[in-house]
């Protein structure tokens, strides 16, 4: 059996979605930390299990008779090693051949703060001695467009990425991506630089919400301190206001752009352009 953890979430339903159009139902398994959350999940035959990263005490039940395993990164920043640990530990003890972990792009080399937990997690997982993949996963194009709407009805969007590029490409992208890794062979000891063929900077990204909308988009460059004072006047949390503006800052070195091409390798053509997701999004709104 194939399990996937934070099967609810944004990346983790796409994933199983996807493994659900090749294995059988029973073959998946979702872990999830609220299984009555699951219950779209249950009823297409996915077997739902309790998985709490925070609570390791759930995690061998719910690994048994699981071969393979998809790690999704935990969304709490700064106590993901502690609960990425706890989860590898689990599957390793309930005998878990092969684990997929949903890392970032450039992980290895990246300074921003994001990478630091991501790194201390593909470290233990590749000393843990159970076969792995990372799935070093780029920016997902979704980020961007949260607040694309919004900018445009004020006529700018606001970034501390200067001329930075971004390679990104949809969360379904990178969950057919992750699916086709968990269900076919070949994969063990991998690491896969994962991003969208094209890239574009905030220039640019406004200069098509202008085209798209018909109205006038500027991109307002600020500083990372002064991006992140910004996000903060939005209403984000002071500490998640700063992981966001040092992000924006790290893409402006070229960490969050990547001519990989491993993406469209595995899901076995081109990736979905950046412009077909601003378009949907602003067609929406």
């Amino acid at each position: 059996m194939i399990a996937v953890t934070g099967a609810t979430g944004h990346l983790g339903h796409l994933v199983v979605d996807s493994l659900l159009s090749k294995l059988p139902a029973d073959q998946i398994v979702a872990v999830v930390r609220t299984p009555a959350k699951a219950a779209a999940l249950a009823a297409k035959g996915v077997a739902v299990r309790e998985g709490d990263f925070s609570k390791p005490e759930t995690l061998s039940a719910a690994f048994v008779g699981v071969e393979k395993l998809l790690l999704v990164s935990s969304s709490e920043v700064g106590q993901r090693i502690a609960q990425h640990q706890a989860v590898i530990d689990a599957a390793k003890a309930a005998g878990v051949k092969f684990i997929a972990y949903t890392s970032l792009l450039k992980a290895d080399t990246a300074t921003m703060q994001l990478a630091t937990e991501h790194v201390a997690t593909e470290k233990y997982l590749q000393a843990s001695g159970v076969a792995f993949a990372l799935l070093r996963n780029g920016w997902y194009t979704e980020n961007h467009m949260a607040a694309l709407a919004p900018s445009v009805a004020h006529g700018a969007i606001i970034g501390a990425a200067g001329e930075g590029r971004f390679a990104t490409a949809p969360r379904a992208d990178y969950a057919e991506a992750a699916a086709v890794v968990l269900a076919t062979a070949g994969h063990e000891n991998k690491i896969y630089e994962l991003a969208g063929d094209t890239s574009y900077n905030y220039a640019e990204l406004a200069h098509e919400a202008a085209e798209v909308s018909g109205k006038p988009v500027a991109y307002a460059r600020l500083s990372e301190a002064e991006y992140a004072k910004a996000l903060e006047g939005f209403g984000l949390p002071p500490a998640a206001a700063a992981v966001v503006a040092n992000a924006d800052a790290s893409a402006a070195k070229g960490e969050l752009d990547s001519t990989s091409g491993d993406l469209a390798r595995l899901i076995g053509r081109a990736t979905v352009p950046w412009q077909n997701t601003v378009a949907e999004t602003l067609k929406q709104a």
